[in-house]
């Protein structure tokens, strides 16, 4: 080779490229310190660390569904708590609502963590915690519905041959005009 001139191929070119080339990477000898066994297991390592982190990522995901019911019973909460205590067409839209939503969510616990599943990732947690918060709109549901007063709590709702319950208080007026 000449000096100050590059590799030439046998095209001529100056900084051309053989691809031709027959020799194998076996003919060239690896660097001091490189094993291709260190290799191979790197590949299963870097497998199982790839898996390890999927799993982590399913049981993360599995807690953020499981946490999304306590959105739904504080929202659910504020619209209780903004229809009042007076039996209309709203406040009976809401109460049916939050009895409903927790109802349907409890049908569908299989389905709602079934992209979640696998070996690695614990799902009796999350399934858990979503069943308690939805048991937990039920039960506001169903504390909406006795501050409306539609749940039968006295025997005069079951029997209708009793009078019903005696005020145990009675308000007035804010002046007394007689005294």
């Amino acid at each position: 080779m000449e000096k100050g001139k590059g590799a030439i191929g046998s095209s001529g070119r100056r900084w051309a490229v053989e691809f031709s080339d027959n020799s194998t990477s076996r003919d060239i000898l690896d660097p001091p310190g490189f094993s291709r066994a260190s290799l191979d297991q790197d590949d299963s390592t870097l497998s199982r660390q790839k898996k390890d982190a999927e799993s982590s990522w399913k049981s993360q995901k599995a807690w953020e569904v499981a946490q999304a019911p306590f959105k739904n019973l504080l929202m659910m909460g504020f619209m209780m708590w903004m229809a009042g205590n007076t039996v209309h067409l709203f406040s009976i839209g809401i109460t049916f609502s939050a009895l409903w939503q927790p109802i349907s969510a409890l049908q569908t616990v299989g389905k709602m963590f079934e992209p979640y599943k696998d070996a690695k990732v614990d799902l009796l947690g999350p399934k858990l915690l979503f069943i308690a918060l939805n048991l937990g709109g039920m039960a506001l549901g169903v504390w909406k519905l006795n501050s409306l007063g539609l749940l039968p709590t006295h025997t005069s709702d079951w029997v209708s041959s009793l009078a019903p319950a005696q005020e145990v208080e009675y308000s007035g007026g804010g002046l007394n005009f007689f005294g």
